[in-house]
């Protein structure tokens, strides 16, 4: 399917043997999955692809927060919820970032509306936030060899539905961090079953949401591009260590920042704006390694069950209608350009072609 051609192959589906478990490759397989993730990751431009996704996350991300604190908004945990997003930015983020981005967020709060108001703008903020999906899964497709084959008005939707479901996640986990420890606390008191409990949820609290923030990215993973998966892994190997080196990444970054730079003396106030694209661009590397990753996986399990997936991964697509569409419309310049070279042309080359 790769340069807008229909494999037949992939199209039907791929899996005639029973692909084998993640855990159960081989030794060598490992080493080929490795190699192969590198190289991809290469190959397909994932840098660049980085780049592009940096570009929507600008424009979707504080939609995105606006649709999070308006929901959350109405749990009345808006304005809480501001300042847990800053204290989870600020041991990562360098001084000039939470400088550039902090007002903006506590705004968000003040913005809050409600009723239709409410609805308006939370449906407004998922459909510009829609945009990093759909980036995202266009990166996706490249990185599985694959063309966009759904039409406009069933991938919209589809992303706008993928968005929510991510919007949901985020409130989630938000809820999960603010309410949860007022009710361990009520229980506590009121049922006598001391403070052992609330220093357990404490820690349980924050498993949780390290697992709904890994669901959250595998969801990425799975439903933004145009192939169906053979199934929905929610703990997915390249979406762990995706949020595991966002994690270091993100360290890393703020301390290089924090220590061995001065952005602030060589772009004046552009240095947040600098640093932000910086650490934009870094996560969403690591965000694509992930999938790079999950993708080879997919591969090295289909070769040691026989599938030939040694050139393209044998996943069927979720549609075709709209890469056939163009691939005729190329077909028919084709043709037109063919015929324009030979109208201006003394010599007749149409039996050479």
């Amino acid at each position: 399917m790769a340069k807008a051609e229909i494999d037949e192959e992939q199209s039907s589906s791929p899996h005639r043997h029973k692909t084998r478990k993640v855990t159960s490759i081989s030794k060598p397989g490992w080493g080929y999955i490795l190699k192969r993730t590198l190289n991809s990751f290469t190959s397909k431009g994932c840098t660049d692809l980085a780049a592009t996704l940096t570009y929507f996350t600008v424009l979707s991300v504080f939609p995105g927060l606006l649709a999070v604190v308006s929901l959350l908004g109405v749990f009345g945990q808006g304005e809480q919820t501001t300042e847990t997003i800053l204290d989870l930015i600020q041991p990562y983020a360098p001084s000039q970032l939470m400088d550039l981005i902090e007002q903006p967020i506590r705004q968000l709060t003040e913005g809050n509306g409600a009723g239709l108001a409410l609805i308006t703008g939370i449906v407004g903020a998922l459909w510009t936030a829609s945009g990093y999906t759909g980036a995202f899964g266009r990166a996706l497709n490249r990185i599985y060899g694959v063309v966009e084959g759904r039409p406009i008005w069933k991938l919209r939707p589809w992303n706008l539905l993928v968005t929510f479901t991510m919007v949901i996640l985020v409130v989630l986990t938000m809820l999960t961090v603010l309410l949860s420890g007022g009710v361990i606390e009520f229980f506590s008191d009121h049922l006598g079953i001391g403070d052992q409990i609330t220093q357990i949820w404490n820690w349980v609290r924050w498993l949780i949401t390290l697992v709904l923030v890994v669901a959250l990215i595998a969801l990425l993973y799975y439903a933004t591009p145009n192939i169906k998966q053979p199934k929905l892994r929610w703990i997915s190997p390249g979406a762990a260590i995706a949020l595991v080196m966002m994690g270091v990444a993100g360290a890393a970054f703020g301390f290089y920042v924090s220590n061995f730079s001065n952005y602030n003396a060589t772009y004046g106030t552009l240095g947040g704006v600098i640093v932000m694209l910086l650490l934009i661009w870094i996560m969403n590397n690591v965000l694509l390694l992930g999938a790079v990753l999950d993708s080879e996986l997919e591969r090295a399990r289909q070769l040691e069950s026989g599938i030939r997936a040694e050139e393209d991964i044998q996943l069927p697509p979720r549609g075709i209608r709209q890469a056939e569409k163009m691939r005729d419309a190329h077909a028919d310049l084709v043709k037109q350009g063919r015929q324009l070279r030979l109208d201006n042309d003394h010599l007749d080359y149409s039996e050479q072609d």
